[in-house]
């Protein structure tokens, strides 16, 4: 794996994240009790499911830059395959709040998430710290 699972599953999760964007705008002004669902703003499923939106973008978007960069500098670049891992891994935080929200699971799957995305990140960032430069012959 070398950055093309998380291209994928990336813009895939990014689509389905944007489409329960949808769903949060039915529950805001269309749906019947819409007024209790927008007094709890922030408090509750309301809000849990608000940063289950955004978080499940934001690592969507995460993989999809990672993905790229991964597929761009793989043979410049150590522990490639293991940084994709953890940032796929890193997926199961926005994951983790909906079961959290609609299964009322315990936040064992949120917390596996952040840190995977963000030691996938960080371990990146050394990476690209120790990458392997081609140098030019001018």
């Amino acid at each position: 794996m070398n950055g093309k699972n998380n291209l994928a599953l990336g813009f895939l999760t990014m689509g389905l994240f944007m489409a329960y964007g949808f769903l949060l705008i039915y529950l805001r002004d269309f749906a019947p009790g819409k007024e209790e669902w927008v007094n709890s703003y922030s408090i509750g499923k309301h809000f849990e499911s608000r940063l289950a939106h955004v978080h499940g973008n934001l690592f969507a978007f995460l993989n999809i830059l990672i993905g790229f960069l991964l597929l761009f500098f793989n043979d410049k670049l150590q522990n490639v395959k293991a940084i994709s891992w953890l940032a796929l891994a890193g997926l199961l935080m926005p994951i983790g709040i909906l079961s959290e929200v609609y299964f009322g699971l315990p936040p064992a799957l949120v917390l596996i998430g952040a840190i995977s995305m963000t030691v996938s990140v960080v371990w990146l960032g050394f990476a690209f710290l120790n990458m392997k430069t081609i140098k030019s012959n001018k």
